[in-house]
């Protein structure tokens, strides 16, 4: 079998030659098109039959127009798929340099629930055809896989990059009239019935610390539902330390109130961890979360 292509020499430019004489049926005014000299022309045609091995065009000469070969034909079908694809990459690429394309994001409960809604409509108003992907997930190691970027409450590997984005307040969520207004020690906690998210990462923190403090509370519902923690604590089942912004509602739920504890825990603090380059698209969400991060805490909704 001879193969008469060669890919050292066939370039884009050959096959944007062969489109345009067949669409626009002379060399004349398919140099015009593509803003060659006629000659110039010629030569990208004469390069393209060097690289397939047989002439595309005949060329009666005179008045006559040239005419595709049955070789013309076949490489000018796969021509059109091969310019479309370029054309394709290059607005795919032109959109990933102005800040579209797509983002794939790991993200949990409260990152969801308060800080995204307005990062994601701000982007999508600044690049209203890109692609954000979310993925929810309540893990206690974070993994990148497939992701651009990950909102996690805990730093990460040593080997990831990792941008702060907000601190948060832990409080003491108590059904009403369980404790006098203001704060309460921690110590009152110990026994206590408890309700509490799935004991990994800013959770299992806080657990570790009420230890440290000599506060062994009784677990009695574990959901990974912030708002159902909330509403086992209104229903009397127990109480909930709960990082402010997971709290939902609950600073306006008649059923619960809401302490802060003395000693303070230390805050949950949320990131933004990636690895590697980021694309403008996921460098600039990064940008708008931390900004957000900012304004909650400007407004004291990180705070009680």
């Amino acid at each position: 079998m001879i193969a008469f292509y060669d890919e050292s020499v066939l370039e884009l430019r050959h096959l944007a030659a062969l489109a345009a004489v067949a669409a626009e049926g002379t060399f004349g005014r398919a140099a015009t098109r593509l803003g060659y000299t006629q000659s110039t022309l010629s030569q990208q045609v004469a390069a393209l039959e060097r690289a397939v091995g047989g002439a595309v065009f005949d060329r009666p000469g005179g008045p006559r127009p040239p005419q595709i070969t049955p070789l013309g034909r076949i490489v000018l079908e796969h021509a059109d798929v091969v310019l479309e694809a370029a054309r394709a990459a290059d607005d795919a690429i032109a959109r990933f340099h102005a800040g579209g394309g797509r983002v794939d994001v790991g993200t949990f409960q409260t990152v969801t629930n308060v800080l995204l809604p307005p990062v994601v409509a701000a982007l999508r108003e600044e690049q209203p055809d890109c692609d954000i992907r979310l993925v929810e997930d309540e893990t206690g190691t974070p993994d990148l896989a497939g992701l651009d970027l990950m909102f996690f409450d805990d730093p990460g590997r040593p080997d990831l990059d990792r941008v702060r984005i907000l601190a948060d307040e832990h409080v003491l969520v108590a059904p009403r009239s369980l404790f006098r207004a203001g704060p309460v020690a921690v110590e009152r906690l110990d026994g206590i019935a408890m309700i509490g998210l799935p004991p990994i990462c800013d959770q299992g923190r806080v657990e570790e610390r009420l230890a440290e403090l000599g506060a062994h509370p009784r677990f009695v519902f574990r959901t990974a539902d912030n708002q159902a923690v909330v509403s086992m604590v209104r229903s009397g089942l127990g109480c909930a330390v709960l990082p402010l912004l997971a709290c939902g509602s609950a600073r306006d739920d008649a059923g619960v109130t809401m302490h802060r504890l003395r000693p303070a825990l230390p805050p949950r603090e949320i990131y933004a961890l990636s690895q590697g380059s980021l694309s403008p698209l996921a460098a600039r969400l990064r940008a708008l979360s931390v900004e957000a991060g900012r304004d909650l805490t400007a407004t004291g909704a990180c705070r009680l």
